[in-house]
């Protein structure tokens, strides 16, 4: 009742000001030179400019509400991000950067593990290099890694997910002998060139979700710009848009794992009756598939990016959100460059991640302009039902950012 009550006072504001202006400028005939004289009553129009912000204070209690309960429903500790029409509605971190603890209060600036929300990530550097035309999508990847021992394989199938790789995780767990020392981008392809494990399947002839392939896609922007990975992402995407807290994790230089990650907010496993601070892992020395640590203001600039087109033009960007493989009865959803794209939802982007102590959702209903960021340092936490039903719900009638009337999505 009370979104009906506040849709019709703005409409009936908006009227008002209509027919009072059609009325003042009316009452000129046409041709009348007279200057109009100073006793024209000025609009207060900023009535009708609050009504955007009671509407969002009513959706923002709303949320606070939902994960205020599922911080006591679920151990929900995390921070969270709600935008609609590219202004946030809702921001706020609950719980604790310590979990076993609970000390040190998380704040909205704090960067978490994305894990597999990276791959995006690496799929902009891979459109980045496309754009400056030093990369071919479907060029075979040994043009740029010629150790590579696999052949058929392009830089667009591996974004798509449709290489057939076998999982270099499965390799690394039985062939890496010393678990003490990290494994980096260049030991995963020397233990393929060592050990050629079968593919799954011939290049292009299905699909399979592979870590690897975004972890070559690590391997093809070192190799094409000649910079390491983590250098090219903060000089190409956060710095250009102001990402301050935002990094690529790695063990460059590194001959032991160290125990903990020291960037960025630590991760916690459940354990017995208690939280644990998740130790550091060999694998944590591959980028591409994970690594990029951001916050959720951070991640909200980069969201503008992509309808601003700021990284790149809507010709190379809106490739990222076709999907990559046909129809399918089994298969749920598709699968762009770096995006999981929803069966059944118009225009709807999206990807979570899982990995050490971290859970991580990012949704974009691109149609409705909505976007929901959530990340949580625990291992256990609320299902993604909680956060598809925050996007479902109804849209708020706000007016468009000035971003967006200037630049409107199209894909």
């Amino acid at each position: 009742m009370e979104i009906r009550v506040s849709n019709h006072i703005r409409t009936g504001t908006f009227l008002f000001i209509f027919f009072v202006s059609i009325f003042y400028f009316g009452c000129t005939a046409p041709g009348d030179n007279r200057e109009v004289s100073g006793n024209i009553p000025t609009i207060d129009t900023r009535f009708y400019i609050d009504l955007d912000s009671i509407e969002m204070a009513k959706k923002a209690r709303e949320l606070d509400r939902l994960f205020t309960h599922l911080q006591k429903r679920t151990g929900f500790n995390g921070t969270v991000l709600y935008a609609e029409k590219g202004r946030i509605v809702f921001e706020k971190a609950y719980g604790f950067r310590d979990v076993r603890h609970r000390r040190d209060s998380l704040r909205i600036e704090d960067a978490f593990q994305l894990a597999s929300v990276s791959k995006m990530f690496s799929a902009m550097a891979i459109m980045i290099l496309k754009n400056d035309g030093r990369l071919d999508y479907d060029e075979d990847i040994r043009t740029y890694l010629p150790d590579f021992p696999y052949e058929g394989i392009t830089c667009r199938l591996l974004m798509n997910h449709r290489s057939g790789l076998p999982r270099y995780m499965s390799l690394a767990f039985n062939k890496w002998p010393d678990k003490k020392k990290p494994m980096d981008n260049d030991d995963m392809i020397n233990l393929f060139v060592k050990y050629h494990p079968d593919r799954y399947f011939k290049p292009n002839t299905g699909f399979h979700y592979c870590n690897t392939n975004y972890a070559l896609l690590a391997n093809i922007v070192e190799a094409v710009s000649g910079h390491h990975f983590e250098e090219f992402m903060n000089d190409r995407v956060f710095k250009p848009l102001g990402m301050k807290h935002s990094f690529v994790y790695n063990m460059r230089g590194d001959t032991v794992v160290p125990l903990y990650v020291g960037k960025g907010v630590p991760g916690f496993y459940h354990r017995g009756w208690r939280w644990r601070k998740m130790e550091n892992d060999y694998l944590n020395g591959v980028m591409g598939d994970k690594n990029v640590y951001t916050s959720v203001t951070d991640l909200f600039k980069y969201d503008r990016a992509l309808d601003e087109f700021t990284l790149l033009p809507d010709s190379i960007l809106r490739e990222a959100f076709k999907p990559g493989s046909k129809k399918y009865w089994k298969r749920k959803n598709n699968y762009g460059f770096g995006w999981r794209l929803k069966d059944g939802m118009d225009s709807t982007a999206f990807h979570f991640g899982w990995w050490k102590g971290f859970r991580t959702f990012y949704i974009r209903d691109m149609k409705h302009h909505k976007t929901l960021i959530v990340l949580s340092n625990k291992d256990r936490g609320p299902g993604s039902d909680n956060f598809w039903n925050i996007i479902r719900s109804d849209t708020l009638l706000l007016g468009p950012s000035e971003n967006l009337k200037r630049k409107v999505r199209r894909w």
